[in-house]
């Protein structure tokens, strides 16, 4: 055990270090955020807008019964802002994402075509690892903001075909229960969250054992070690993010 945190602390540093180092991969980087962000839309979509509606429908009897349904869209979004939208936009990630820079990595470390980028003098890690650590580290906020707008668009279908309420009442009454610190912990949990999702995988990929059962198993550990890390990060900034709140 000791022996493997000693690795991951050893892919960590290195991971900074060539990030800071030129030449740096600019184009590479924008097209794994293409990868990592544009091709995960739908599935995003998808999961946010019904969310959204799941989590109102759910929640409008509890309010209803100490007569507070118009604190619905208060109560939607904070839930989607302080955890929903990260912790889903993290977990889709992680099986979408994680999985397929795993299964890629993995795939290029069997075939050996890492050994032979190094051969023809261009630094893999560089452009393997960083790359596509940065493109999630970037590209997860985005989406976490995302996933909160569409399933606010979710909530207030489900809220207007039962109260007809109007969409400007929804959003205001939507940002006066928002903080600047729900704001700025939804960003850097996402942060957080997209580092995790990034560096897992490639060192899953790229420690990854010869043969076809190897790149199988980068996957999967990819996906099942990118979750737990997700939910535990979730629980320690949560607690922190209450902290500064009291």
């Amino acid at each position: 055990m000791f022996l493997e945190l000693y690795r991951v602390h050893l892919f960590i540093t290195k991971f900074f270090k060539e990030a800071f180092t030129p030449p740096f991969e600019g184009k590479e980087i924008l097209k794994q955020c293409y990868q990592v962000g544009y091709k995960s839309l739908a599935l995003i979509s998808l999961t946010g807008f019904i969310t959204g509606i799941v989590f109102a429908k759910q929640s409008r009897p509890s309010l209803a019964e100490f007569g507070a349904t118009s604190w619905l869209p208060s109560l939607v979004g904070i839930a989607l802002f302080r955890t929903l939208a990260p912790l889903l936009t993290a977990l889709i990630s992680a099986g979408k994402v994680g999985s397929s820079i795993g299964a890629e990595l993995g795939s290029m470390k069997v075939t050996e075509q890492i050994e032979a980028m190094e051969v023809s003098a261009t630094n893999p890690f560089s452009y393997l690892v960083v790359t596509r650590v940065l493109a999630t580290t970037i590209t997860l906020p985005i989406l976490t903001f995302y996933t909160a707008f569409v399933g606010l668009l979710g909530a207030f279908l489900n809220v207007t075909l039962s109260e007809s309420a109007s969409f400007s009442a929804f959003v205001q009454s939507f940002l006066e229960s928002i903080t600047f610190l729900d704001v700025i912990a939804s960003t850097v949990k996402a942060i957080i969250f997209g580092f995790t999702i990034g560096m897992v995988g490639c060192y899953q990929g790229f420690n990854s054992s010869k043969g076809t059962e190897g790149v199988g198993k980068a996957a999967n550990s990819a996906v099942v070690i990118g979750m737990f890390l997700v939910f535990m990060e979730e629980v320690i900034a949560t607690q922190i993010t209450f902290m500064f709140r009291t």
